[in-house]
C-alpha cells in the first residue's frame, strides 16, 4: 500500500477572464494562480519542495516554455526547487497530479505544489481551434482539411455510439442544460452569467448552429483562460499542517484511488480495437477500474459525485457508461430519470464541468482535483453536493489517448 496523499487546499481563477484582453499575460495568471494557492491555503513558498505545471499549448498560444522557471519568477524564494512540466493534452493537469503523487509516495518530497495553467482567448477562435487541435492528433492525418478538429472528432463518437447502440439529440442537449445549470451556481465559471431559451439546446440552426457533424454549439466545452493549483501533502506533513490551522486529518482531502491508461494517438484505431468489446473505449474503463479498485470501492454508483471531462456533450455520454453508472450504451437511462443532476442519485460535473465551468486545457486536470477536494471537505459552496464525503474524476486527453481516474475522499474515511 502507498503512502497516503492530502490535499492541502488550493485556488482557481475566474474562467470568465480574458487575461489578454486585460492587458495581462501567461506570466500573470501565472503568479495570480501560485499566489492565490498560497494565500488560500496559508503555505510560505519555502515549504514547498517540488513543483509541478501541467500545460498543453503555451509554445503555440504565447510563444512560451519552460514553465517551470515561473515559480523563482514569482518569487526568489522558490529559487533551487525542481520543477517540472507535463503535456499529455487535456489530461496535462493530471499528469502533473500523477507526477507529484509518486514523489510523496517514494518518500522523496512531502509537500508538492501541482499548478495547472493555459491561456487560450488571445488569437481569434479559429486559430485557437488548429492550435488545441493539430498537436494532439496522429501527424495531422485524421483531420486534413477540417476546420474544428476536435469537434470532428467527437461528432464521430457520436455517430460510433449511434451505429452501436442509438443515440438521442436530446439526451446530449440534456448534459448541456445540466451543466449550463450547474455552471450559474459557480462563481469561478465562465457562463455563470448566460441565459439560453429553449431552443439554445435544440437542433435549431439558428440558436444553436452545427459546428461539425452532430455537434452543435452548446454541445462544446469552453475556450477558456485560467489556472488551478492544488498542494498535495505526505501524511506527516498533512498532520502537522492541519494542526498548525487548528483542523484535523479528517479536515483535509485525500486521494485514495488512480488509475492511468494510454491508447493509441490516433481516434480510429482505437475504435477499431474496439468492435468486438463491450466499451467502446476499454483503457478509458480499465482506468476507472483501476481507481476505484485502489481505492476499495466496489462501484462509482458508490461515489458522492463525478467531475468528468465534458469537452462535448458525447464524451459525457461516454464517460457515464464507462464510469459504469449504466450499462455499456445506456448512459441515457440515468440522463433521462435525473440522477445526473446536482440533487440527483448521481451527480455529475456540480461544478459545471468543461461545457459550463470553462476549459483551459492544461489546467483543467488540477481544476477538477481542486473541486473534487472543495466536495468532500464541504467547500464547494453555491455547487456543494449534500452529504459528499467520496468524489471520484475523470479527466481525458486527446480522443481519449490519455487518460487519468482518481477517487478523492475525506482525510481519514
Amino acid at each position: 500500500m502507498s503512502a497516503p496523499v492530502f490535499i492541502l487546499g488550493g485556488y482557481q481563477t475566474d474562467f470568465s477572464r480574458n487575461w489578454h484582453r486585460e492587458g495581462d499575460d501567461l506570466f500573470a495568471m501565472f503568479k495570480a494562480t501560485l499566489e492565490g494557492g498560497l494565500a488560500d491555503t496559508g503555505l510560505e513558498p519555502e515549504e514547498i519542495e517540488s513543483a509541478h505545471v501541467g500545460n498543453f499549448t503555451a509554445e503555440l498560444f504565447c510563444n512560451q516554455g519552460q514553465l517551470g522557471g515561473f515559480f523563482a519568477a514569482v518569487d526568489d524564494r522558490f529559487s533551487g526547487m525542481p520543477a517540472q512540466r507535463h503535456e499529455a493534452a487535456c489530461a496535462s493537469g493530471s499528469m502533473a497530479i500523477l507526477s507529484a503523487m509518486a514523489e510523496i509516495e517514494a518518500g522523496r518530497y512531502d509537500c508538492v505544489c501541482v499548478l495547472g495553467i493555459e491561456m487560450m482567448r488571445n488569437v481569434p477562435g479559429d486559430t485557437a481551434a488548429q492550435y488545441i487541435g493539430g498537436p494532439a492528433m496522429f501527424s495531422g492525418k485524421e483531420c486534413e482539411g477540417v476546420k474544428y478538429p476536435w469537434p470532428h472528432i467527437f461528432s464521430e463518437l457520436g455517430d460510433e455510439y449511434e451505429r452501436r447502440f442509438g443515440l438521442k439529440h436530446a439526451h446530449l442537449a440534456e448534459i448541456a442544460r445540466n451543466n449550463f445549470a450547474n455552471g450559474r451556481r459557480n462563481p469561478n465559471s465562465q457562463t455563470r452569467n448566460w441565459t439560453f431559451g429553449n431552443a439554445s439546446f435544440e437542433e435549431d440552426d439558428a440558436a444553436n448552429p452545427v459546428i461539425d457533424g452532430r455537434i452543435r454549439r452548446q454541445d462544446c466545452g469552453q475556450v477558456s483562460d485560467g489556472g488551478a493549483v492544488i498542494f498535495l501533502a505526505g501524511e506527516e506533513k498533512a498532520r502537522a499542517y492541519a494542526a498548525k490551522h487548528g483542523k484535523t486529518l479528517d479536515d483535509l482531502a485525500r486521494i485514495d484511488g488512480w488509475g492511468h491508461t494510454t491508447a493509441h494517438i490516433g481516434y480510429q484505431p482505437k475504435i477499431e480495437a474496439s468492435k468486438a468489446e463491450d466499451y467502446v473505449f476499454p483503457h478509458v474503463r480499465k482506468a476507472v477500474a483501476d481507481a476505484l479498485d485502489r481505492a476499495a470501492i466496489g462501484s462509482a454508483k458508490d461515489l458522492s459525485g463525478i467531475e468528468v471531462h465534458d469537452c462535448f456533450t458525447t464524451t459525457e455520454y461516454m464517460a457515464i457508461d464507462h464510469l459504469g453508472l449504466t450499462a455499456p450504451g445506456e448512459s441515457w437511462k440515468i440522463i433521462e430519470n435525473g440522477a445526473i443532476a446536482i440533487d440527483g442519485a448521481h451527480p455529475i460535473n456540480p461544478s459545471g464541468g468543461l461545457i459550463g465551468l470553462g476549459h483551459p486545457v492544461g489546467a483543467t486536470g488540477v481544476r477538477m482535483m481542486l473541486d473534487c477536494a472543495k466536495q468532500v471537505t464541504g467547500m464547494a459552496g453555491d455547487y456543494q453536493v449534500e452529504g459528499a464525503d467520496t468524489f471520484g474524476m475523470l479527466n481525458i486527453g486527446g480522443s481519449t489517448t490519455t487518460v487519468a481516474s482518481f477517487v478523492v475522499g475525506s482525510g481519514q474515511a
